[in-house]
């Protein structure tokens, strides 16, 4: 979340930095300072109070050691009225706090600079491409029906078991699946990465720390009678493994990945579009998310894009980046590029990949912070990116791939993995 010294001191910027999401945001950041008001003299009143209750509390004492019993006994009558007043300003400090932390929780991320004004994704720009789409001489068939032919996925059992969106892998689709997760993981690993596997389900104070919660689209799956939330992304559980702590040291920066299953609702969504492995509710991805001091994030983020697309070289696939506008950004990102890759047989843009970078607004949620050189406690910074989701880069690699006598290729980096050269 925002931190409120940055609105009570630059609120015009923050007012116009979330305009580029189309947000009118100047009643909300209005309200919102004067509960900050308010409290704040609520405060300084609980504080006076209580330092007048520690004041008296010594007098008493004084009195009783030196024997005025009586006037001791009356201002012991008058502390009585004091924790009255102060129990009423307790109640009335947490009220506030809760409210102001509310409104907190309903305000995403400023934009970075870079980031233009813009309503939807046809307002992202495009600033890397890379491959050329194949050219077929026979008609190319979309990897449902590749998959349908080949026995390699299976969405229709999917259905029968579980339901549309949760389709079965099978035979040489199964192992091409895990050749991807083990091919990500080992690059990710070289890149330096620490690798981890996460829970999978995690709790109401994580969701929040990493922006899930509150849950204003309803993507989440929801445990309600343990309160545990099904991870929407590896993201949510690595990140919140330095909720609530300080880092000591000044010169750090944490690198981790893990691969995990992710489970998202997906609400809304129909049509040709969520077609096969288009858009799922559980699918497979391997997310790198880093812990940064701030002067490290542009580095940072840039490093990360360009693992990413060392990965789409390998796989051979013709991809393009996209960073996008206010509009089409997550809540909590500040900065978010997407990567497509394209889709010859759908004819069409696949996203495969969001990195993006938070700066402070999950370490303020996470009370993330560090000791810096000059010995003050700030917020660390935060970034996230998939490397890579894995339905629709499969998408692409069984359409991209097919040939006119009907086999699948394997592109050279994963066949130590498939240990198959097609399908």
């Amino acid at each position: 979340m925002l931190e409120l010294s940055r609105i009570r001191t630059d609120k015009k910027q923050v007012i116009a930095a979330l305009s580029k999401r189309n947000i009118n945001a100047e009643s909300t950041i209005n309200e919102l300072l004067n509960l900050d008001v308010q409290w704040r003299r609520v405060k300084q009143e609980l504080d006076g109070t209580l330092e007048e209750a520690n004041r008296m509390a010594k007098e008493i004492g004084q009195c009783y050691k030196e024997g005025r019993v009586d006037e001791g006994n009356a201002l012991k009558q008058q502390t009585t009225l004091l924790k009255k007043k102060e129990g009423e300003l307790k109640g009335e400090s947490e009220a506030l706090e809760s409210a102001i932390l509310h409104m907190l929780y309903q305000i995403p991320n400023t934009p970075f600079q870079e980031v233009i004004k813009g309503k939807d994704l046809n307002d992202n720009q495009v600033v890397f491409q890379s491959g050329k789409a194949p050219l077929f001489d026979f008609e190319a068939k979309p990897h449902w029906d590749i998959c349908k032919e080949k026995q390699i996925i299976d969405f229709e059992l999917g259905v029968k078991v579980t339901g549309a969106g949760f389709p079965f892998y099978r035979g040489k689709g199964s192992k091409l699946q895990r050749a991807l997760i083990s091919f990500f993981l080992d690059e990710a690993s070289a890149a330096g990465y620490e690798e981890y596997q996460a829970p999978l389900m995690v709790n109401e104070e994580s969701g929040i720390g990493t922006g899930q919660l509150p849950d204003k689209e309803g993507q989440m799956y929801h445990d309600s009678t343990d309160n545990l939330f099904l991870i929407p992304t590896a993201e949510v559980p690595l990140t919140n493994i330095f909720r609530d702590e300080l880092i000591q040291q000044p010169d750090f920066s944490y690198k981790l990945c893990g691969y995990t299953p992710c489970f998202r609702r997906e609400a809304g969504s129909y049509g040709k579009d969520v077609r096969g492995l288009n858009r799922l509710h559980q699918f497979d991805k391997v997310e790198i998310v880093r812990i940064e001091h701030p002067d490290h994030t542009a580095n940072a983020l840039e490093e990360m894009v360009e693992h990413v697309k060392g990965l789409l070289d390998k796989l051979e696939l013709p991809y393009r980046v996209l960073r996008l506008c206010g509009g089409d950004m997550g809540f909590a990102s500040a900065m978010t590029y997407d990567f497509e890759v394209y889709s010859a047989a759908q004819e069409k843009w696949l996203e495969v990949s969001s990195v993006s970078r938070f700066d402070t607004f999950q370490a303020n949620r996470l009370k993330l912070r560090f000791k810096d050189h000059d010995k003050k406690t700030k917020l660390c910074h935060t970034l996230n990116g998939s490397a890579l989701a894995l339905p629709r880069v499969m998408a692409a690699l069984l359409e991209n791939n097919q040939g006119a006598d009907g086999r699948i290729s394997i592109p050279a980096a994963l066949k130590p993995y498939t240990r198959f050269d097609y399908i």
